[in-house]
């Protein structure tokens, strides 16, 4: 049988008042059940949140300093459960061990950072414009926070919202998404090791129907934080609009790599390959679409069509260099729109298979799919695509590159590849997104800058990790002291 796991609320694990539970299973060998997880309710939401409501005075007048030094205490624990927490995640969520290994040591190293910045918090002097007068800010913390992260990066992003809502004072109620929740479990139960008091973070897992309402609506949430698809953040951004909540959502991407004349061939394959087919293509900042120059066009569709060709696909815990999608909707929605490039006249140069036979059958695997001749205007150009599957774009000029590059509804990350300076600089300023890259992948990111989208890809209201990870959680006062 295997392990069931119930929530953290007030500091205690606990069922889920409805007395149900759901089953995770491992993507890449479906008849493995992993673990079962609390449907939790409405009401258990509201017993979270008023959990987290009776802890925000204590934990706000907490010195930062010792706020930072629980996430530090909870890093070192993370850290050395870092080997069972990659085998974890690749068997949930069927990340390769290396891109698991990968992923959890950012989670380590994000709660690092925000254990120090934890000692940089403060405001700003300025000088008044009287005597004996002093005239400064200081930073508050929101109150009590919900955070909803998707299933995609089922650490790294309960690690770069949770650790900063901390440290700077905020109470949590966390939901992850139910098919991959338990590196995020561990990221609580390192928390509460290191001595995090009872009711700062809560986590409860249930589906998003019946607990995310409360999370986005309830009065007494202070702020939301979400990733995941546009639909659903747009969705949550006007729940939580009505009484005027802080909100941030990072969401969807249609991310371009644009290639010219002057780049290195075999260093732009590499670039778009990997950005593309990497993590099975399940990120928002992966390349789902390769615009290139037409000098290059041809000798780039067959590298890159090599490249899709050499991968192995298979269980992430083995050799493979991709492995599976994380559950059949997701693996029917790739299937679907590789169909749909094909009825829309683009070329299935490779790929695009459910694979099946000896391991393949009880998991939910596709073969990494390239499309040439893909008009800009097509629905595989233009939609976001959540897998493996690679467009293939010509175009004649930069401008003509920039301007299909920025022709469609989301901005989230974009990259160039080419050796001339000037390409570079103006693709920098002429590009809508919020992650620009020189002669890099569209995906990976450093913790300590920025990181949100343009356009339909975020709410552009605050951005996630540096500096400004811990702007959407703090509340500027402005302090007029004549004495």
């Amino acid at each position: 049988m295997p392990t069931e796991y119930g929530n953290y609320i007030g500091g205690e694990w606990t069922e889920s008042e409805s007395g149900e539970t759901f089953e995770v299973y491992n993507p890449a060998d479906t008849k493995t059940v992993l673990a079962e997880y609390q449907s939790s309710t409405s009401d258990d939401a509201e017993t979270a949140i008023q959990a987290a409501v009776d802890a925000q005075e204590t934990w706000a007048s907490t010195p930062a300093p010792e706020r930072g030094a629980v996430l530090k205490r909870a890093a070192d624990i993370l850290d050395a459960r870092k080997d069972e927490l990659t085998e974890t995640l690749t068997a949930e969520e069927g990340k390769t061990l290396g891109e698991a290994g990968g992923e959890v040591q950012r989670a380590v190293d994000i709660f690092h950072y925000y254990a120090e910045k934890a000692r940089e918090l403060g405001g700003t002097v300025k000088s008044a414009s009287g005597e004996n007068k002093q005239l400064y800010t200081k930073l508050e913390p929101l109150g009590t926070v919900s955070l909803i992260t998707p299933w995609n990066y089922p650490i790294a992003i309960p690690a770069w919202k949770l650790a900063p809502a901390l440290a700077t004072g905020n109470t949590v109620v966390f939901k992850p998404a139910s098919v991959a929740p338990s590196v995020s479990r561990a990221l609580f139960e390192a928390l509460d090791e290191a001595g995090l008091p009872d009711g700062v973070a809560n986590f409860m897992t249930g589906s998003g129907s019946k607990v995310g309402s409360p999370l986005a609506q309830h009065e007494d949430i202070d702020g939301v934080s979400f990733t995941g698809s546009t639909g659903v953040g747009t969705m949550v951004s006007q729940q939580a609009a009505n009484d005027l909540k802080r909100v941030q959502c990072e969401m969807g991407g249609k991310n371009p790599t644009v290639v010219m004349p002057s780049a290195d061939l075999d260093a732009a394959v590499d670039i778009v390959g990997s950005g593309a087919f990497g993590v099975t293509g399940q990120a928002c900042t992966a390349c789902s679409r390769a615009i290139v120059h037409e000098d290059v066009y041809d000798e780039f569709v067959d590298a890159v069509v090599d490249y899709a060709e050499t991968l192995e696909v298979g269980d992430g815990s083995g050799n493979a260099d991709m492995g599976p999608h994380v559950t059949q909707s997701e693996l029917d929605e790739t299937l679907e729109y590789v169909s749909v490039g094909a009825d829309e006249g683009a070329t299935l140069e490779t790929g695009g298979e459910r694979l099946t036979g000896d391991h393949y059958d009880d998991g939910y695997f596709v073969s990494p799919a390239v499309f040439s001749e893909v008009d800009p205007e097509m629905r595989i150009a233009q939609e976001e695509i959540f897998g493996p599957v690679l467009s293939v774009i010509p175009v004649s000029s930069y401008e003509e590159g920039v301007e299909v590059a920025n022709n469609v509804e989301f901005g989230l990350s974009a990259s160039i590849v080419t050796q001339d300076l000037s390409e570079a600089n103006h693709f920098i300023e002429d590009i809508e997104a919020g992650v620009a890259k020189v002669n890099e992948k569209t995906t990976g990111l450093e913790l300590h800058v920025p990181f949100g989208g343009y356009k339909n890809s975020s709410t552009n209201t605050y951005r996630e990790q540096g500096d400004a990870g811990l702007d959407f959680f703090t509340s500027t006062k402005t302090v007029y002291m004549n004495y």
